[in-house]
């Protein structure tokens, strides 16, 4: 039932897309500007990805098979199906009322109150399929049935849903982040573009981490922690407040001192090594709640993280980040403490990556950001993890790490309870239970 999951993850960022449409609508309804080419990302996003790719691949093979399964699916199906059939319709529509709201065809009200009833349409079509065909689906498909689906939903060559395909749409979903006002998004003026890669095949063991314990005083805080990361690899720590996660990526950069253990990195025991060295043996960390340098510029703190670069390479590095993040381009001269919560976080990935790291540790990188910004993280690391970068990920939302993640541990008051790829640690009914709300 791989399909329900993959169709689960879509429904969640069409979610999001409904809800940041409904914020930008009642802020126009505030007085703000109709901003054309941010709705238009968002439109070519709708157009390209759920109209196109999204209910194109349900109608052919999920549809269908529950059809022939099932004499309730039709009833329910029909809906569905008339819907798909009509969005691109809807949005044509919706399409010209932004063109004609922009040229003063039309009120902002009425171009509002059409974006509200098309969210909410949105919102209507994805809960019926959550909440009526998926559960049918799960009762009524065969084995047999749910590999020809799975199949089809997982095949990385197909021209409209492959991984080339969910390049694109990283990419076009980056645009609507970059585009977004501030409230919702990074509100810069152009989209930039994330570079993609060609997937690195796993390498040798990166890290490797024995036996290690850390204390606060007399409390023990890590207890006997083994793990270890291969290269290219992206591995997820998750767990509760209080487990030790953040204390384990401390002790991990030398912040934090060990009391026991060892940890091998890159060949070499760096156990006993300042926190400084390591970052110049290729450990780079976005530290959880971002931890920018408020006072200095943008710049500057993109140009601490590569400290221990060579000067001449620095220049070229720092168009690459603004290249992704154009935001930080357009605001360079300012104090980083200026930006918002989102913008912040890309600051703090930006400079991270400025000491082009061997291993990104990334510590709680969606806390505290609108949904939109939450996924647009996911989608950044989505793009790191494909242009071949190793990545060891802390982050509260567990249901979304392990999701993207080759390899997960959880962690329970200091110690490792549970491993296994990020698939397997999702079924796990222990795991789906305590972190993931199911």
């Amino acid at each position: 039932m791989e399909a329900l999951r993959i169709i689960t993850e879509e429904h969640q960022n069409l979610w999001r897309i409904a809800t940041t449409l409904d914020m930008v609508a009642d802020e126009i309804d505030g007085g703000a500007r109709v901003e054309v080419p941010f709705f238009t990302s968002v439109f070519d996003y709708i157009d390209q990805f759920m109209d196109r790719a999204h209910h194109a691949k349900e109608d052919e093979f999920l549809f269908r098979l529950l059809r022939e399964r099932s004499p309730e699916a039709g009833a329910i199906l029909d809906r569905l199906q008339a819907e798909h059939r009509n969005g691109p319709e809807n949005l044509r529509d919706l399409r010209a009322k932004l063109a004609s709201t922009a040229a003063g065809g039309e009120n902002n009200a009425a171009f509002t109150a059409a974006l509200r009833n098309y969210t909410q349409g949105m919102r209507s079509h994805v809960r019926s399929e959550e909440k009526d065909a998926m559960p049918l689906a799960r009762e009524v498909l065969t084995a047999a049935d749910w590999a020809e689906i799975d199949r089809a939903f997982l095949d990385n060559e197909d021209p409209l849903f492959g991984a080339k395909a969910r390049a694109e749409f990283r990419e076009l979903f980056h645009r609507i982040v970059s585009l977004a006002p501030e409230s919702v998004g990074l509100g810069a003026r152009s989209a930039g573009e994330l570079q993609p890669g060609v997937l690195a095949p796993r390498g040798d063991v990166l890290l490797s981490v024995s036996g290690l314990e850390s204390c606060y005083g007399r409390i023990k805080a890590l207890k006997g922690i083994d793990l270890e990361v291969r290269q290219g690899e992206l591995v997820a720590l998750v767990g509760a407040n209080g487990a030790g996660k953040t204390t384990f990526l401390r002790t991990l950069s030398g912040v934090q001192p060990m009391s026991a253990g060892r940890i091998v990195f890159d060949g070499e025991d760096i156990s006993k090594l300042r926190s400084d060295l390591r970052m110049r043996r290729g450990i780079c960390q976005s530290p959880e709640g971002r931890q920018v340098f408020g006072p200095l510029s943008i710049e500057d703190n993109l140009r601490l993280g590569a400290y221990t670069q060579p000067k001449s390479q620095v220049e070229g590095d720092l168009e690459k980040i603004y290249a992704m993040f154009p935001i930080l381009k357009e605001k360079r001269l300012l104090p980083a403490g200026t930006l918002s919560g989102g913008q912040q976080q890309m600051l703090a990935i930006g400079r991270a990556l400025m000491g082009r790291p061997k291993m990104l540790l990334l510590d709680e990188p969606s806390m505290g950001l609108a949904p939109l910004l939450v996924e647009e993280v996911f989608n950044v690391v989505k793009t790191l993890k494909g242009q071949g970068m190793t990545i060891f990920l802390v982050e509260q939302n567990a249901f979304a790490a392990l999701a993207i993640a080759d390899r997960g541990y959880v962690l329970e008051t200091g110690s490792v309870t549970l491993t296994g790829t990020g698939q397997e640690l999702i079924a796990n009914e222990q795991v789906r239970a305590a972190y993931l709300g199911m």
